[in-house]
Parts: structure tokens; C-alpha cells; sequence
């Protein structure tokens, strides 16, 4: 059987007015979801599976129809976030309108989240709830099965009128099981960053799953509770990458410094193997020492993303983070004195937030200096515990994220929490905080005076012409 892996254009996703300056200037980053998927079907089928990133290859969807048409796979697996959406559900047109009889199977978030109105949407054969690499096998090795498939635990379908469920299966316990991404089904020297070092770079994932509430959290399918590969696995995946030329990682983890032991045996476990490597993290503030900082600037970590959020303690309760604004002064300290580049991660428009509150994260975020900061208003995505609250006070007059879910059209826009200040306050005052961060005359010549390559600058004065138009 070939089967098809399509990471789908970016041509319509449900951004609202946030402009991420440092995101998209990131570059492409590999599928990890469908990666995994593809490595588990080559490890434990004899199927042929292959991977279209359309979005490293800059494919619209003409040339999309032309590839799927040239490859006429039996099944087509689609990634489906909500904010994707549109893009998603224009791929599985284009799937359909080549051979209505491939079969299209979403997963990811999306359908975890609205299964039901996820295998109503036309042209959606299947749809895979939670973790997918052991469902998606099975439902690939029983299609000439149908009642079988209603055994295989994660899977919702139509069976004539009727929509069947089968249940969510139990989550991955040993994540070592796991084979490493195939990353060799995709053009994997393609994949860049505007905060990277080197020009090849990849993402990893070494654990899945977060153990914190905060309320704006919208990663419901991989669960709460921290499960975590072990270090030798993280590192020798990082040996792996090596060997096709990859030497940095940006690694997605929701949270990497949950367990300090693990952090301390994996930098050791770099370091006791001479990888020459570069990485970065994603770290709570109350989660790092000074002495981890230190281990984990000696075995080649260079950044530090921090979910720091709010500039009040007022706000950091809101939105349930358990950190401090004391917390937060001191840990960007300590990663400073390491060596650790810092980008800070804000966002505005909380519940109950005031026009001074902003201003105070907005002063907070620059007196933190950190080498990025990454600003947004605050989406209550679906599930999340702040969207939930405003449809019970009555902030959302309607559940808008199912009806979208139920008939995604382009013209949508997500709602922000109106309550306290308006969508146009609170977009004047995203565009200040960019501005005020980044236009500072010493911020430009620091930064400019730490470009290494043409690329490099090139990368950099397109984020700042970015802020420059807003």
C-alpha cells in the first residue's frame, strides 16, 4: 500500500492580527507529528510511505494536485491544528479531486479536540484521536477490514449513517520505543532558523506531555502527565542527526527542565560523546538552577525560550503560570551569566488585564533584556481552560471554535477576551510593545554587532523591516 504523509501549504492560517515576527522568520520547521508516523509504518509494515512537506518545498496547490496525481497513493495522512484548518481541508480537495477513492485520515489536535465535527468536514475518511504513530499502522493494515476497524482503539469513522468512536487508546508509556523521525524522507538541509547558528537544523521532541495548568494551554492530546525518553535515546538521536550533517536541534518540548536528573544525564551524556552541537530549550523559571544552566551551556545549549507571559503577578495568577515576576528577574540572570541566549514569550489581553497592566509587561519584558522577546495577543483556543471560562460569562456569545470546526470558512477571525479592553486596544498596544522593544538603538546595534553570516543579516533585517511596517 502507498501512503502519503502531506504537511499542507500555509496559505490560510488563523493568525487574527498577531504579528509573530520571530516565528516566521524562523524558517520551515520539519512535520515532527507526521515524521514519527512515518517512521513507525517503515519499522513495523512493509507499506511505502513518503513524506510531501509542502511548505519547505514552497508547493502550492496546483503543484500539490500534480504530485498527488503523479504518486496516486492508496491513503493520504493530513496534520490537522485548528488554526490550520482551512489549509488542511483545501489539501483534502485537492486529494479528492485526483481520486475521490484515496482515503484521507486526519489527525493531530484538531480532531482530539472536535472528532465529531472533524469526520462530518467532506473528503474526511478517518480520524485519529491522541497519539497516532500505533493507530495510524493499524488502521493502514485493516482497510480491507471494516469491522476490524472498529477494534482498533483511537479511530472515529462513519459506518453508513452512523458515526462510530472507537475510543481514545492509552498513550505512549516508553517513548524509546518510538523510532527516531524519518527524517530522510524529507529535504532535511532545507530546514533553517533566524535564531540559529548553523544552516542545517532540525526539531526534536524528547518528552510529550505537561504536567503544569496553565489556562491558556492548548495541547490537550498529548495529556498531563511528563513522559520522557530516556537520555540515552535524546543523545543518540542528536548522533543520528550528525551523520546527515544536522549539528542543531530547536527542541519542542513543552517543557524540557521538568525533571533536573534527566536534564543533568542527558548534557552529560553529550558531552561524555564529544557531540559538537548546538540547542535550545523550552524552560519554565521555576524549573532551572544556576548549576543545570552551567551543564547545560557545556554540552552546547544556546538558547532558552521562557514562557514568562505577563509582567505582573497579577496576571501570572490569572493564567494559572505558579511563577513570579522575582522568579523570572533572577533565572534570566542566571542564564545570562551562562553563556544562554534568552527569547521571552508575552502575551496580552489576559482576563481581566488593564491598558497599565500591558504597559507594566511591556516595561517588565525590556527590562529583562532578553536577546528576543515573542509577543501575542491572547487566543482562547478550544479546550482551553480561559475559553471555557468566557463562553460561562458570557464573553463569547457562541461556542465559535466548534461552529468553525463544524464549517471552517476563510473569512473566520478567532475572538480575544473583549471584556476589559477592545481588539483594536489591544492591537495598538502589540504594535507598541514590538516597537518599543525592538526599534531601541541599542538593541539594533547589539544585535548587529552579533551577525555572523550574510544569511544571517538577511534573515534578521526582514524581521525588523516587519516591525518597521506595523
Amino acid at each position: 500500500m502507498d501512503i502519503l504523509l502531506i504537511n499542507p501549504p500555509a496559505e490560510n492560517e488563523i493568525m487574527g492580527n498577531n504579528p509573530a515576527i520571530i516565528e516566521e522568520e524562523r524558517g520551515y520547521n520539519p512535520p515532527l507529528g507526521l515524521l514519527y508516523i512515518a517512521a513507525y509504518l517503515e519499522k513495523h509494515t512493509q507499506h511505502h510511505v513518503e513524506i510531501l512537506d509542502t511548505q519547505v518545498e514552497e508547493l502550492g496547490y496546483e503543484q500539490l494536485r500534480h504530485t498527488i496525481a503523479q504518486k496516486r497513493p492508496n491513503v493520504v495522512g493530513i496534520t490537522a491544528m485548528t488554526l490550520t484548518l482551512i489549509d488542511v481541508m483545501k489539501t483534502v480537495c485537492t486529494v479528492k479531486e485526483v481520486d475521490k477513492d484515496i482515503k484521507v485520515v486526519l489527525g493531530g489536535p484538531h480532531v482530539h479536540i472536535f472528532p465529531v465535527e472533524t469526520i462530518n468536514l467532506p473528503g474526511v475518511d478517518y480520524g485519529v484521536l491522541g497519539e497516532g504513530e500505533v493507530t495510524f499502522r493499524e488502521l493502514v493494515d485493516n482497510l480491507h477490514r471494516p469491522e476490524a476497524l472498529k477494534e482498533i482503539k483511537g479511530l472515529v469513522f462513519r459506518d453508513g449513517d452512523q458515526i462510530v468512536s472507537t475510543g481514545m487508546r492509552d498513550l505512549t508509556q516508553d517513548l524509546d520505543e518510538l523510532p527516531f523521525p524519518a527524517r530522510h524522507l524529507t529535504p532535511y538541509w532545507k530546514y533553517s532558523s533566524l535564531l540559529a547558528k548553523r544552516s542545517s537544523i532540525t526539531t526534536m521532541i524528547t518528552s510529550r506531555g505537561c504536567p503544569y495548568r496553565c489556562t491558556f494551554c492548548d495541547r490537550p492530546h498529548l495529556g498531563k502527565r511528563f513522559r520522557a525518553r530516556s537520555p540515552r535515546d535524546v543523545v543518540d538521536e542528536m548522533e543520528a542527526c550528525t551523520q546527515l550533517g544536522i549539528y542543531e536541534f530547536l527542541i519542542y518540548d513543552d517543557t524540557f527542565t521538568v525533571d533536573a536528573k534527566r536534564v543533568a544525564d542527558i548534557c552529560q551524556e553529550v558531552q561524555n560523546r564529544g557531540l559538537d552541537v548546538g540547542w535550545d530549550i523550552r524552560a519554565r523559571a521555576d524549573t532551572v538552577t544556576p548549576e543545570m544552566l552551567r551543564a547545560l551551556r557545556a554540552a552546547g545549549c544556546e538558547r532558552i525560550h521562557y514562557g514568562v507571559e505577563a509582567g505582573t503577578d497579577k496576571i501570572l495568577k490569572v493564567l494559572n503560570k505558579q511563577i513570579t515576576m522575582d522568579q523570572v528577574r533572577e533565572v534570566f540572570r542566571w542564564t545570562k551569566q551562562a553563556g544562554i541566549s534568552v527569547l521571552a514569550y508575552f502575551m496580552i489581553g489576559a482576563p481581566t488585564e488593564t491598558r497599565g497592566d500591558i504597559l507594566q509587561t511591556i516595561e517588565f519584558a525590556k527590562s529583562l533584556a532578553p536577546h528576543y522577546v515573542h509577543i501575542t495577543i491572547l487566543t482562547p483556543f478550544p479546550g482551553t481552560q480561559i475559553y471555557l471560562d468566557g463562553l460561562a460569562q458570557g464573553v463569547f456569545e457562541e461556542d465559535f471554535w466548534q461552529h468553525f470546526a463544524a464549517n471552517p470558512t476563510s473569512d473566520f477571525r478567532p475572538c480575544y477576551w473583549e471584556k476589559d479592553l477592545s481588539a483594536a486596544e489591544l492591537i495598538e498596544l502589540l504594535e507598541y510593545a514590538y516597537k518599543s522593544f525592538y526599534l531601541r538603538p541599542g538593541y539594533i546595534v547589539r544585535q548587529a554587532l552579533q551577525v555572523r553570516s550574510v544569511g544571517e543579516l538577511l534573515r534578521k533585517a526582514r524581521a525588523g523591516l516587519k516591525v518597521l511596517r506595523m
